[in-house]
């Protein structure tokens, strides 16, 4: 495996040659802005969602499960899901359904960040600048060259994220049987600690995904692939900042 997330598996480039292409190629630049482009349009609709959670006069635990608030949680979480397993397997698609993906996610992120909000007061904010401090402090050491994106490197990443997935899974199955994993969710030790080892490995993967961004541009990839590329980076800030809210409400607790 060669892949820092789903969207972007290592052979994700190796077609695409310099000089090759008639509708332009890839750039550093052009991915940064479309990043831009995404992420205001995940700010966009998860505070109109956060505004409708808060206006409705239910900004409280109480009405965490006001059934609107839901619809719109649930709608963005398998909604988006549906668009990035779309975005994954038809790339030349990706000018489009990488802002649907963003905007569902949007709707995802307000909702459930209302709901930890609604919980512990001050977490969103929290969590928010340790995501942009994260990203910044990752961007810095990959371009530095203080974390070097090694075979080494990449496959323990990859394969760490691959144990998470899998627990996660695994946890999901075991709570259909009535068998809770609480430690999980518990303000214990193992909590903790789990948490924690999923942020650095979310954080982790956003080196990775700044390493095959500067391959797809040094291999002259298609112009389409800036919002793939932009695609891959919100995806993994979006589990970066969940896993960090996560972390913070352990904590909490």
């Amino acid at each position: 495996m060669k892949s820092s997330n789903p969207a972007l598996g290592g052979k994700t480039f190796e077609q695409y040659q310099p000089g090759i292409q008639t509708a332009g190629v890839m750039t550093i630049n052009g991915t940064v802005n479309k990043t831009l482009i995404l992420l205001a349009l995940v700010i966009i609709p998860a505070v109109w969602v956060w505004d409708m959670f808060y206006a409705s006069g239910i900004g409280t635990e109480a009405g965490i499960q006001n059934a609107s608030l839901m619809y719109w949680l649930y709608g963005g979480v398998f909604g988006g899901l549906i668009v990035a397993l779309v975005t994954v397997f038809k790339k030349p698609w990706a000018p489009y359904t990488a802002p649907i993906y963003a905007i569902l996610e949007g709707l995802a992120l307000g909702g459930i960040s209302a709901v930890f909000e609604a919980q512990f007061s001050g977490i969103v904010f929290q969590a928010v600048a340790l995501t942009i401090g994260t990203l910044f402090a990752m961007l810095v050491a990959y371009r530095t060259g203080l974390i070097k994106v090694t075979e080494k490197f990449r496959m323990g990443v990859v394969s760490a994220a691959m144990g998470i997935f899998l627990f996660y899974i695994l946890s999901f199955v075991l709570g259909l049987f009535g068998i809770n994993m609480a430690f999980l969710y518990s303000g214990g030790l193992l909590g903790i600690l789990f948490s924690l080892f999923v942020v650095i490995i979310a954080a982790l993967f956003l080196v990775l995904d700044f390493d095959l961004i500067d391959k797809g541009a040094e291999h002259g990839a298609p112009k389409y692939m800036e919002w793939y590329g932009a695609f891959a980076l919100i995806v993994t800030l979006i589990w970066l900042y969940f896993s960090l809210l996560r972390l913070l409400s352990v904590l909490r607790q």
